[in-house]
């Protein structure tokens, strides 16, 4: 089933999602953080995935993502509002966390993880394949003053494997929790898989860093501190969610506080 007339909307069942998180982090003016490490509700994750080379696959029953509830047999879920506030200026941008593996920056470089057994999360996926899918690197301890770079290599959502980002640049300095997005190569619209993450670079004293990849659900800018507001199905344009999808916000504020985020979020299905 599916929804596709303002009836059916009407019609369908809805979850409200509560997203807080009670206190801030700092990070860098004008660029991507998560304060998926910290209080709220849901309660505080787990931030570095798994080290073992086949990543994680999370889900809404992982610590730190928000339950969905089932949805009825057959029936396809979608994000049709999101109430909103922001205790800073900036902009919120909320994600389904596909996959992910923890890897240290600090061995002798260049050093390669080869990905080996991952499960496969094109089943969260609209198309069946990572269209749209993007990868991060989530700083989960604090990168010393090394020029380390990280790159990846992955099959696109066309199939075609042996794809590079190419480096990531120098993550000196990387603070926690701040994310650095890794672009695609040249002509590719999404990952279905990663085969291998090669540290280079200079090695760092100390620093930890997940590889994540994500699909992008919703995003909404907050142009005031304590500011809000309510994107219905018209502006969220009502992306496909799963009842494990693994919901994770990010915010990109004006300033050097992530602020305070506070969401209501609706799922409806039919």
């Amino acid at each position: 089933m599916a929804i596709t007339t303002a009836d059916a909307y009407i019609a369908a069942p809805k979850q409200i999602i509560p997203f807080t998180k009670t206190a801030s982090i700092t990070t860098v003016a004008a660029q991507r953080s998560t304060q998926f490490a910290s209080a709220g509700n849901p309660g505080a994750g787990t931030a570095a995935f798994t080290t073992a080379l086949t990543g994680v696959v999370p889900t809404d029953a992982t610590g730190g993502y928000p339950a969905i509830n089932a949805f009825g047999g057959g029936a396809t879920g979608y994000l049709t509002r999101v109430q909103y506030n922001l205790s800073v200026a900036g902009r919120m941008e909320l994600w389904d966390c596909l996959w992910g593996i923890n890897v240290p920056t600090t061995p002798a470089a260049p050093t390669t993880y080869t990905i080996a057994g991952a499960s496969s999360y094109l089943g969260r996926c609209p198309s069946g394949a990572g269209d749209g899918v993007r990868i991060f690197l989530w700083a989960t301890t604090a990168v010393a003053a090394n020029a380390v770079t990280v790159t990846v290599t992955y099959t696109n959502s066309a199939g075609t494997a042996g794809r590079t980002t190419g480096a990531s640049g120098s993550l000196s300095g990387l603070i926690v929790g701040r994310w650095i997005e890794l672009p695609l190569q040249a002509g590719d619209s999404g990952v279905n898989s990663v085969q291998t993450v090669v540290v280079g670079g200079t090695a760092a004293a100390t620093g930890a860093i997940n590889v994540t990849l994500v699909r992008p659900l919703w995003s909404g800018r907050v142009p005031i501190a304590n500011f809000g507001d309510i994107n219905a199905l018209d502006k969220t344009g009502m992306p496909i969610v799963y009842a494990d999808s693994a919901l994770m916000l990010t915010t990109i504020p004006d300033s050097t506080a992530a602020g305070i985020p506070d969401l209501n979020i609706e799922i409806a299905n039919g």
